[in-house]
């Protein structure tokens, strides 16, 4: 074992059995953390002295090779494996995001979940574990908030210890600081994929049947307004980026997000994005303002990365005022409760309407309603594909079109047994999407 593999089981708690190497290593860690320290303050005075900037690819090999100079100059005698890594470790501190660097690289990890300095979770082929990745201390991880926040305009200190921001590969960020976190600086950031998902990938994952994704491509392209319900984590971002997808080309679509996050390759596409406000508490563009401007910039679609304030109304009047075809995610359990939801989200916006006004425009407004789930196994599974077909009396009238059915038991590789099923119900929104010249298979919706 290198003596910086040692180091790092030392400083995440392992213990070794011989207590002579236990306190050789505490010692090991006390000079390596020293010599870190210092060369990372030599590395910055080197590249304030010749004015090297720390962004561009040009830049960032002068700033190794700086890095470098300074480790051979060294007189503590370091094998290859702990100069790389020293090396590796202060380019990342310097120019990148520090100890994360290494997990935002790793293409299967999916979610990074900073829980102070010397807990960092990773979401895993979804399973959540404990990682072998620690920072110094929670001034380490301060400086690596403050370059993310920093890097998208953003600020956080003691009066404003919250902020959403993301990573310049589309990666959405959470950050919440003490006074509010009681366990020092936490950090969540959820990464995307640098390639979107496509379709016939939901398909291998196993998220949904090719009957339920081939009627999804209908109802995209035949003018359907569909919501993607689900808790955190169930994809709901994922299958609103493959609905995108089925857009037309030649069809303008507006995208409205507190953090930019859909990956859409449409040509006539403006991506909107939301701001906090200031240091003076002026300058915040809300996600209501955006939509309300949206309407005004002659949009085929309008795309919603979520709603979940008083921008619902808004959303749900341009749905209903020749804006077709317009998508959006929700946080709900079920279909009914995005609906029950939906009407809460509403009245919060300050309109005096009764509760059927609001139930009518509802459903007059919504054709399908997606529901998202994250099994217990880790998977992400659409649970329910539901057609909201309108009023009687003051209830809300829905039919579920399609369903995935599990036995609750284990295959040999930890997945939940199941299959999608077809309700053998040929919904009333075919007529819509046959009329915007749309094929629809009714092999579809044959039971299954």
């Amino acid at each position: 074992m290198g003596l910086l593999e040692k180091i790092e089981k030392q400083r995440s708690g392992q213990q070794d059995a011989s207590q002579d190497e236990n306190r050789k290593e505490v010692t090991h860690v006390d000079i390596y953390a020293d010599l870190k320290k210092r060369l990372h303050q030599e590395v910055i005075d080197e590249v304030n002295k010749n004015h090297i900037p720390r962004d561009g690819m040009e830049n960032t090999e002068g700033i190794k090779k700086t890095i470098e100079e300074l480790i051979n100059a060294e007189p503590i005698r370091m094998n290859r494996v702990d100069r790389e890594k020293i090396s590796e470790d202060l380019l990342n501190d310097i120019i990148g995001y520090g100890p994360l660097e290494v997990l935002l690289k790793d293409v299967n990890i999916s979610e990074i979940m900073v829980n102070g300095p010397n807990r960092v979770y990773i979401e895993k082929q979804g399973n959540i574990q404990l990682s072998d990745v620690v920072f110094k201390d929670d001034d380490h991880v301060m400086n690596i908030i403050d370059r993310i926040v920093s890097s998208v305009g953003r600020h956080i200190d003691e009066s404003s210890p919250m902020v959403d921001a993301r990573l310049q590969d589309g990666s959405r960020v959470n950050v919440i600081i003490p006074p509010l976190s009681l366990v020092g600086p936490v950090i969540t950031i959820r990464k995307f994929s640098k390639i979107p998902i496509s379709g016939e990938q939901l398909l291998k994952f196993g998220s949904m049947s090719r009957k339920m994704l081939a009627f999804l491509e209908a109802c995209v392209k035949g003018k359907l307004n569909i919501i993607v319900s689900g808790g955190t984590g169930s994809g709901k971002t994922t299958t609103l980026n493959v609905l995108s997808s089925f857009i037309p080309a030649d069809e303008r679509i507006i995208t409205i997000e507190d953090a930019a996050e859909l990956q859409l390759f449409q040509d006539h596409l403006i991506t909107l994005e939301s701001r906090p406000p200031n240091l003076e508490g002026l300058g915040r563009v809300s996600i209501r303002d955006l939509v309300i401007n949206a309407l005004r910039m002659r949009p085929d679609r309008i795309i919603v990365g979520e709603v979940r304030s008083t921008e619902t109304i808004d959303m749900l009047q341009a749905m209903n005022t020749g804006h077709d075809g317009s998508l959006t995610t929700i946080h709900a359990n079920t279909p009914r409760d995005a609906l029950s939801r939906i009407e809460t989200m509403v009245l919060m916006s300050g309109v005096d309407l009764p509760l059927r006004a609001i139930r009518d425009q509802t459903t007059s407004a919504i054709d399908i309603i997606i529901q998202q789930s994250r099994l217990r196994d880790g998977s992400r599974k659409v649970v329910n594909i539901t057609e909201v077909n309108g009023m009687e009396g003051d209830v809300v009238v829905m039919q579920e079109l399609f369903a995935y059915e599990t036995t609750g038991q284990l295959d040999s590789e930890g997945k939940f047994k199941g299959r999608f099923i077809s309700m053998g119900i040929r919904p009333d929104c075919v007529k819509k999407i046959i009329n915007n010249g749309v094929k629809v298979n009714d092999d579809w919706f044959n039971e299954s």
